[in-house]
């Protein structure tokens, strides 16, 4: 197998000597990127010279195949261009057997895709002559035409800013080959051929084809030859993080894939080429199939498949097309139909993916990097890119998934309590969203357990703030969920503290709101003391992330259940339980509906006078921003650019421009508080524990990360 190394190693004169004396292949010398040298021992020479045939061309490279991967061979990689690359599966009805005919098709699909902004795009296997071909690939006028054809689509490639890739039978060696041409800037990159033939009766392709060598080797199309095998990575020297790699139906279908060998080596966007009949029930394994694969892999995966046009001698072909990333079916397209299916690939995203894991790391390179230079921007989003990531379906509830995460919950709580031998609980209840929430929880442990809920002790204290709809409703619900009920009006303690410290009880500062927090906290403590119980927190991710608590206050429990559920899971959690329990139904309801407030300013005219969303901004914004910057750690102003996007019809750029500044300032100014809380259940993704999930320091700067956002950037 051939050799690249820069230029600077050629002082390593003896290794040079060995290595071409061990090698029975040339050794290319790149300069800047490009292939500047090739050396070789005089037994490979000798052999080159007197070789009658092909078998000894040495590889005719051009700028883009097999670049050094020195750094002066890439493009600087733009912070503007969010890692998003225009993907599309297309295919066409072909006539079987009409080279020229076919490649005028694929042609045409080709043009439609780059008026949509595809940069990748694959083609079904064998489409050059179609599936079913059969014998007529021993033809050779047949392979002789796939010659032409592929020729002419090099004239189609040089027209476009594209890298696509269509599948077509090549004789090489004495063999006929099942291949995917690789198609960039005019030229081919690579020849990929297919590694596992099915030996099904319909389709039993060892009959005309031979799998594909162990070892890369080259292939000559016209006159020129180019690598052949399928142990490539296509690495874009444009953008860099982009590496493709390519297998063909059958190999997804195999025990060990060619495509995971390709994901470890680096390749993080994976072409399939496939001709998938149907029978039924196959639509659904197949789709799982992909789906499952792109989740294993961490990668891009796209899939074409042929479809009408081909024979139905025995068997009829669906046209299968789909995109997934990650686990996720992005889009699909009908069966039974033809065209292009789009979306768009993060592969920014996939990459952050691996970086949490060991499993990508290579410890060698054992593949082949074959560079290519296609240029890419910020694409046209067709994606959807939903509002609230943390909310399972919007405008809907999935009452399975909802169940298991309370019962995640709540099985946390029943582990702590039996640890410590504890069969009591108190739950600061204030009616609102969080402490219903945790007294749900707490009921649904006892449950559990087969403890008493009277040993449920729902404790509201009122103060200042307190409205008359949110201390109801914690007295409704309380009795509703048979539960312990007391109520500890807590305005002359806070005053009595003030005179203490001297503080004017008309300066309503932070001193007045958080004296109001810390001594509900106090009580609750004491009172757990008192009567030998653990106190529930309350707080969820959302007020931890913005900081949006106050330390050593509502910030302090003895366990807490809430800490990795955000605001608008909250929500949607509280109100499946709504429709699901019909005793509690009305009062949860009106507690979904009641203004988020931490109630520690006096109501003007009877209304809640503090309303949080007001101050800090929504919070599915909020939830929004934490999702995309600590799930996949996004730059500022790729979440920016995300949520525009996603509610384009809801906020106004500026307004989601500002809160997320907002949201940045509290986050980094407020680690000191996450620094120290209390043990709480993970039930997602994401968690700020400080013992595993988030570790910062307390005094990091978010400088940085708001100047990208208040710069010209705008």
């Amino acid at each position: 197998m051939s050799k690249i190394i820069p230029i600077k190693d050629l002082r390593d004169t003896n290794y040079i000597s060995e290595w071409c004396q061990n090698h029975d292949a040339p050794l290319f010398i790149s300069k800047n990127g490009y292939s500047h040298l090739v050396i070789m021992s005089n037994q490979y020479y000798e052999k080159l010279l007197s070789s009658p045939s092909n078998e000894f061309i040495p590889l005719n490279l051009s700028s883009h195949q097999y670049a050094s991967l020195s750094e002066d061979a890439f493009a600087p990689i733009d912070q503007t261009f969010f890692g998003f690359v225009k993907v599309g599966s297309a295919n066409f009805i072909g006539k079987i057997g009409c080279v020229l005919y076919n490649v005028a098709q694929i042609e045409q699909m080709i043009g439609q895709a780059d008026k949509q902004g595809v940069k990748v795009l694959v083609f079904p296997e064998l489409c050059l002559t179609s599936y079913s071909c059969r014998d007529l690939f021993y033809q050779n006028q047949l392979l002789a035409d796939v010659i032409l054809g592929l020729e002419r689509l090099k004239e189609v490639s040089r027209r476009y800013e594209m890298l696509f890739v269509v599948g077509a039978p090549l004789a090489h060696k004495n063999g006929i080959f099942n291949c995917a041409v690789v198609y960039c800037g005019g030229d081919i990159l690579a020849v990929y051929a297919k590694q596992y033939l099915p030996t099904s009766n319909e389709f039993y392709e060892g009959r005309q084809f031979t799998p594909c060598p162990a070892s890369n080797d080259k292939i000559v199309i016209g006159e020129k030859a180019y690598p052949f095998g399928n142990k490539f990575i296509l690495v874009n020297k444009e953008y860099y993080p982009l590496k493709i790699g390519v297998e063909i139906c059958e190999d997804l279908w195999a025990p060990l894939t060619p495509s995971t060998k390709l994901a470890t080596q680096g390749a993080n966007l994976i072409l399939n080429l496939s001709a998938s009949n149907e029978v039924i029930g196959k639509e659904e394994y197949r789709r799982s199939l992909i789906s499952s694969t792109s989740a294993r892999l961490m990668c891009g995966y796209v899939y074409s498949s042929s479809g009408e046009g081909e024979s139905t001698t025995d068997v009829v072909y669906s046209g299968y097309r789909s995109i997934c990333e990650n686990g996720n079916l992005l889009v699909e397209g009908e069966l039974f139909d033809s065209g292009l299916i789009i979306s768009e690939i993060d592969i920014e995203k996939l990459n952050n993916e691996r970086r949490r894991t060991t499993s990508f790391i290579k410890e060698k390179q054992e593949y082949d990097e074959i560079c290519f230079s296609l240029p890419l921007k910020n694409p046209t989003l067709t994606r959807k890119i939903k509002q609230n990531p943390f909310v399972i379906n919007e405008n809907s509830s999935n009452k399975q998934r909802y169940q298991k995460i309370i019962k995640m919950q709540a099985l946390g709580l029943k582990q702590r309590l039996t640890a410590i031998s504890c069969k009591k609980v108190v739950v600061g209840l204030s009616g609102g969203l969080d402490s219903t929430l945790a007294l749900l929880v707490a009921k649904e442990a006892f449950v559990l357990l087969g403890y008493d809920l009277k040993d449920v002790y729902a404790i509201t204290l009122p103060c200042f703030g307190t409205s008359k709809r949110t201390h109801d409703n914690a007295v409704v619900l309380a009795e509703k969920l048979g539960v312990s009920f007391k109520e500890i009006n807590i305005n002359k303690s806070v005053v009595t503290h003030f005179e203490d410290i001297g503080h004017d009880i008309n300066i309503q500062n932070a001193t007045y709101e958080n004296a109001q927090a810390r001594e509900r906290t106090q009580v609750l403590l004491d009172y757990s003391n008192d009567i030998n119980a653990l106190m529930v927190g309350t707080g969820d991710l959302s007020e931890l992330c913005l900081g949006w608590t106050t330390y050593n206050g509502d910030h302090m429990s003895s366990y807490s259940v809430n800490s990795s559920i955000p605001k608008t899971l909250v929500q949607d959690l509280v109100k499946t339980y709504a429709l699901e329990h019909e005793e509690v139904k009305d009062v949860l309801l009106d507690i979904l509906h009641t203004p988020i407030s931490p109630e520690l300013l006096p109501q003007k005219e009877g209304e809640i006078a503090q309303k949080t969303e007001e101050s800090i901004g929504p919070y599915e914004l909020h939830d929004f921003f934490i999702y995309y910057f600590l799930r996949f750690n996004f730059s500022p102003l790729k979440i920016l650019y995300l949520a525009i996007y996603a509610y384009h019809s809801k906020y106004s750029d500026e307004e989601i421009r500002k809160w997320l500044i907002l949201f940045l300032k509290r986050f980094y100014a407020n680690q000191f508080k996450r620094s120290c809380l209390p043990d709480g259940v993970k039930v997602g993704t994401v968690s700020i524990s400080p013992r595993g999930d988030w570790r910062m320091p307390s005094d990091a700067s978010s400088e940085a990360m708001i100047s990208s956002l208040i710069s010209d950037n705008k």
